[in-house]
């Protein structure tokens, strides 16, 4: 993945990222999605547009903070779908607007790497996930973390899936870009 914010990359380690505030960029922060449906054969991807967040890098080196996605921000280039995928059947966007990651613990290792702990919270449910994300941009002012993890829908209540055609885990790939905030 390329940074084309800054021409900062490094390689250095998470634990040299100082204690601070930090600001979730959307310019360089990435939600998608993909599902297997008609009984594995076709990827369904789509992209989540709206995305904001924060955090904050404890002198520890640890971290905490949140990201909140626009559930109706979902874009998977079919207008029909994309409507469906808003309704009751899925994210229920009208009652639930939102999906959030609260991450309550950020420990960075020292291989470009930190192990993250959490809770999603999609259609009211929450749930506790843990996955490592691998730093691609390490500098004072910027850090980016980007993971795969897969989720099961079925565990938020979305469980529609006609004639058993849509398959429950789901592949989230997030490139998460934070910039520190002035001080």
């Amino acid at each position: 993945m390329s940074d084309t914010t800054s021409n900062s990359h490094s390689s250095g380690s998470l634990t040299e990222v100082g204690p601070g505030r930090w600001t979730l960029d959307p310019a360089g922060t990435s939600v998608r999605i993909q599902n297997r449906t008609i009984w594995g054969l076709v990827n369904v991807k789509g992209v989540f547009t709206k995305v904001s967040g924060e955090g904050e890098v404890l002198a520890g080196g640890g971290a905490h903070g949140s990201i909140t996605i626009d559930a109706a921000s979902l874009d998977t280039k079919n207008t029909k779908r994309d409507v469906h995928l808003r309704s009751a059947d899925f994210f229920d966007v009208d009652k639930h607007p939102s999906l959030v990651f609260t991450a309550t613990g950020v420990t960075p290792s020292g291989d470009g790497t930190a192990q993250v702990t959490g809770e999603l919270t999609v259609r009211g449910v929450s749930r506790t996930l843990s996955f490592t994300a691998e730093a691609a941009e390490i500098s004072a002012d910027a850090v980016t973390l980007t993971a795969e993890l897969p989720v099961d829908r079925k565990e938020f209540g979305m469980t529609w899936s006609q004639a058993n055609m849509i398959k429950p885990l789901t592949l989230v790939t997030l490139t998460a870009r934070f910039v520190r905030q002035s001080s």
